[in-house]
């Protein structure tokens, strides 16, 4: 049987490139060859083929070194420079988020977790144990801040939208938020032979 986790005190939304926002529900089942992950519409989630994880404290100097470990990583799928632009930015505005709203400039831990599938995607976590979101649908409307005084404030999760094909956001106040990021990546031989051809 699939042992469904409660989202009753948790709030979950996932936004795509159409701006769309709605509760996303994952249940985890445990199969004896591996974990796989059954989506609210049923479907399975293919088993990654790479993984990384990352651990750092939440200083702002090591912003930049989450977003070249992930790009290091990345690299594997051979990207084209926009895309390996997009997702280290995208990394950048959600590490940031971790360390400025929502440990507010304490020091803790930041958690990196990025899988690669087979169907060259890739797919970046990042975990905070901060102060959590309260609302999420409107921490993730353009412009809304909790830190107005900060440069560019109010736009990390636009940003991140802009840039990836999907982004999630789960958050429970006092506990933490997980901003899921994920986006398709067009090799840059693929891209050769697609540009080519038109």
């Amino acid at each position: 049987s699939v042992a469904k986790p409660s989202f009753s005190d948790t709030q979950g939304y996932e936004a795509g490139r159409t701006g769309q926002v709605g509760r996303v529900l994952l249940a985890a089942k445990n199969t004896s060859a591996n974990k796989k992950i059954i989506a609210s519409n049923g479907g399975f989630v293919m088993k990654a083929s790479n993984t990384m994880r990352l651990c750092f404290d939440s200083r702002s100097a090591n912003e930049s070194f989450a977003r070249t470990a992930v790009a290091a990583f990345l690299c594997g799928l051979d990207p084209t420079v926009e895309e390996l632009t997009d997702v280290k930015t995208a990394v950048s505005e959600a590490v940031t988020n971790s360390i400025v709203h929502g440990y507010r400039e304490k020091i803790d831990k930041v958690y990196i977790t990025a899988n690669i599938y087979s169907d060259n995607r890739i797919v970046i976590k990042i975990k905070d144990k901060g102060c959590g979101i309260s609302d999420v649908k409107q921490a993730m409307e353009p412009l809304f801040t909790t830190a107005a005084e900060e440069e560019r404030a109010g736009l990390g999760f636009a940003v991140m939208e802009s840039l990836m094909d999907k982004v999630k956001v789960f958050s429970q106040p006092g506990k933490g938020t997980t901003v899921t990021l994920e986006k398709q990546i067009v090799s840059k031989g693929e891209s050769y032979v697609h540009n080519s051809r038109g």
